[in-house]
């Protein structure tokens, strides 16, 4: 029997069927190995050898697999094809006693047969130099987080942490609100002129542009005024036509980031649902009597590469489906950003005849939703360019020219892809370009018959008051493009540092836009102020580059952390002996205490603002600082019960009669009781899965919940 580790255990039954009953699959869930959680863990002295310990909750899963790795004939990992990856396999190996230089490592970027056997043909030992890169990372990120973390503790309050990346991503969102914040609205005023030749049938919009063949900025009334007043008085004559064939090319197929930005815009999906639909994906999903399938490749890249068996794959189906015309006399190729490490291809479905339509009945709603986006943005990234007529008509009135456009469609191209999106046009995204839409405001969908000298007919003046806007917040996927746009950190490490910045409460929603907290600001004033030469956009991403450099030359991971470490340490020293502090004053109310009758202050804290009473720590009573909504009546007294949270951040229901009346749950209560034993009924589940069960385990009593459309 050979065993076969992997990692996720979403994809073991998947690779399981493709194997038989020569294999043995086993799963580690993630990290088995790793720095310990509560010791530094770095012997600086010992040029930075790290100490790694098997981690405490996998004890059972090593203890598990040495039991299989005895009886195997042969042992393969098939971990991630990442750094990640490359690194689990190598504390595997360590962990089993294997040689990393024999044939023990294999990777495959989809989950086929073809894949998965292909990749058994050609084991590799393990490249050592993968995992020095992610030693390298995970090093440094130890030295910053546990080096800086104690620092904010002490400046700000306790329970704080800092981090390499974390902080930089921080610093983004928090100057980003520093510009908004400074940011003073500016009046202006537009134009649009709605214009026929000879019939109102042929009515079309056309805007305000230059004056005097210069470009016009109208500030205010007075001037709009002056316009209006030319205008009027003068005739809007045809002064130039612009004919041409103009070409629209596909986007790219997807990369992380890019996923993330159209399922949070087309699909309406937040960080964690798509992350969690895409990882469904790829690990496989039950078509029926197929079992588990793969539907899409790898999720985690930062490449628009295209693997050339999926340019065939592509090529055949477009041609079979639409016909020759809808595929490229060449191939199209798209270039990867500078910064990108290009370990994966872009993510593609895995089968284009696996249609989204073909494999929807097998698919939960969401999960056909984003592989519906993922298929067609592949497929419509392979083939021909749109074409259309392009038409441009500038048009005097007292030299005051009107400029509008419009275009005819030739040839649909790639965008028959999309026929079926046409009704509603897809949004375009804060950061990526929308090849599908052309949003100028003098664009009209078709222009009549115009040539130069006509005169045309006036049916009415739109003069609008305008204000320049301040720049949009960052979104959690708009946030992730920034940081692979300018290098900080690496697909499988995007949406931690977004969680982490949430859970710590440097950051807040507001609607879909991320804000920094008070206490964000704070934390970012503090490592700005200490370690802006090691903790900024280009330090971090060159230390990117330089992770990249040790897996490709023979650039020493020690090295680099030497290079790193001098300047920060001076850093350290010079944080550790100023007495700044950094914290936040508490706030002042008109509350007063119910227990002591001291004033109430507000104070910020790990999960965010709540009222304390200024006479801490004689009286420590709390309160939650927004309006609590009870969900439920106690069972013991009738109160209403308030969702709580420990100190340790779970979450539970708690009475509000508290201390007087006990009554505690973790599960939501129904304020009902139970028919069977009269114990009290919860809410146990998620989504479509609630169901009202009675708390005693050992009570079998459940009915279905019915779910209110409002709720």
């Amino acid at each position: 029997m050979n065993l076969i580790i992997i990692e996720g255990s979403g994809k073991l039954e998947t690779i399981k069927k493709y194997l038989g009953k020569d294999f043995d699959i086993m799963a580690t869930k993630g990290h088995i190995r790793d720095l310990p959680a509560k010791k530094f863990a770095v012997n600086i002295q010992n040029n930075f050898e790290p100490e790694y310990e098997i981690m405490t909750d996998k004890q059972d899963v090593v203890k598990a697999l040495k039991a299989k790795a005895a009886k195997a004939a042969k042992i393969y990992l098939a971990t991630d094809p990442d750094r990640e990856g490359e690194a689990i396999a190598w504390h595997l190996a360590y962990i089993l006693g294997l040689n990393i230089n024999d044939n023990i490592r294999i990777v495959f970027n989809e989950i086929t047969k073809t894949a998965v056997n292909k990749a058994l043909e050609n084991p590799r030992p393990i490249d050592i130099k993968l995992v020095d890169a992610q030693t390298a990372r995970r090093v440094v990120d130890r030295l910053v987080g546990y080096k800086i973390s104690p620092i904010i503790c002490k400046k700000i309050q306790p329970k704080l942490s800092g981090g390499r990346v974390q902080s930089v991503a921080l610093k983004l969102v928090v100057d980003l609100e520093k510009e908004i914040l400074a940011f003073v609205p500016v009046e202006y005023w537009t134009l649009q002129a709605k214009l026929f030749k000879n019939s109102k049938a042929d009515l079309f919009s056309s805007n305000l542009a230059k004056f005097n063949n210069k470009k016009i900025t109208v500030a205010n009334k007075e001037e709009m005024d002056v316009v209006l007043t030319a205008v009027k008085a003068g005739k809007f004559i045809v002064s130039k036509v612009t004919k041409a064939v103009k070409k629209t090319k596909p986007l790219a197929p997807y990369t992380t980031s890019t996923m993330l930005q159209d399922a949070l815009n087309r699909l309406g999906f937040n960080l964690k649902k798509a992350g969690f639909c895409a990882q469904e994906l790829y690990e496989g999903v039950k078509l029926g009597s197929e079992g588990k399938v793969a539907l899409v490749t790898y999720i985690r890249s930062d490449s628009v590469r295209v693997a050339p068996e999926a340019v065939t794959m592509a090529k055949n189906y477009i041609i079979n489906t639409y016909g020759d015309k809808y595929y490229p006399e060449k191939p199209n190729f798209y270039a990867s950003k500078s910064l990108a490490q290009d370990a994966h291809e872009a993510i593609r479905p895995v089968n284009l005849d696996r249609t989204p339509e073909s494999v929807k009945q097998h698919l939960t709603p969401d999960n056909y939703k984003m592989y519906t986006l993922i298929y067609n943005r592949f497929l419509a990234s392979q083939m021909s360019e749109a074409t259309y007529n392009s038409t441009i008509v500038e048009i005097d009135n007292s030299n005051y020219m009107f400029k509008a456009s419009g275009k005819t469609p030739i040839f649909d191209g790639f965008q028959i892809v999309y026929k079926i999106e046409k009704k509603e046009k897809p949004k375009k995204t804060e950061n990526t370009e929308d090849a599908e839409s052309d949003n100028t405001e003098d664009a009209n969908d078709k222009l009549p018959e115009l040539n130069e000298g006509d005169v045309l007919n006036l049916e009415e003046l739109i003069p609008a008051q305008k204000f320049t806007k301040p720049p949009t917040r960052y979104t959690e996927v708009s946030l992730i493009d920034d940081m692979e746009e300018k290098g900080i950190g690496r697909p499988a490490t995007y949406a931690p540092t977004i969680t982490t910045l949430a859970f710590r409460n440097y950051t807040e929603k507001e609607g879909k836009y991320l804000k920094p907290t008070e206490l964000g600001f704070k934390v970012s004033e503090l490592v700005d102020n200490y370690f802006s030469d090691v903790i900024n956009v280009k330090f971090t991403a060159n230390m990117e580059d330089d992770l990249d450099k040790i897996t490709n030359t023979d650039l020493k991971w020690q090295s680099v952390i030497a290079d790193f470490y001098g300047d920060f340490e001076k850093s350290l020293k010079a944080a550790g002996e100023d007495t700044t502090t950094f914290k936040i004053p508490p706030k002042e109310t008109k509350e007063v205490c119910d227990k002591c009758g001291n004033p109430m202050v507000i104070r910020t804290g790990r999960y965010g603002e709540f009222m304390a009473c200024s006479n801490f720590p004689e009286c420590k009573n709390i309160k939650n600082t927004k309006e609590e909504k009870a969900v439920a009546k106690c069972p013991k007294c009738g109160s209403d019960v308030f969702q709580k949270r420990s100190k340790k951040g779970t979450l539970f229901y708690g009475c509000k009669g508290y201390p007087t009346c006990d009554f505690v749950s973790w599960d939501i209560p129904t304020g009902e009781e139970c028919p069977d034993c009269k114990k009290h009924l919860v809410i146990k589940g998620f989504g479509k899965n609630k169901k009202i069960k009675c708390s005693d385990g050992t009570c079998k009593f459940e009915k279905t919940l019915e779910i209110k459309e409002e709720e």
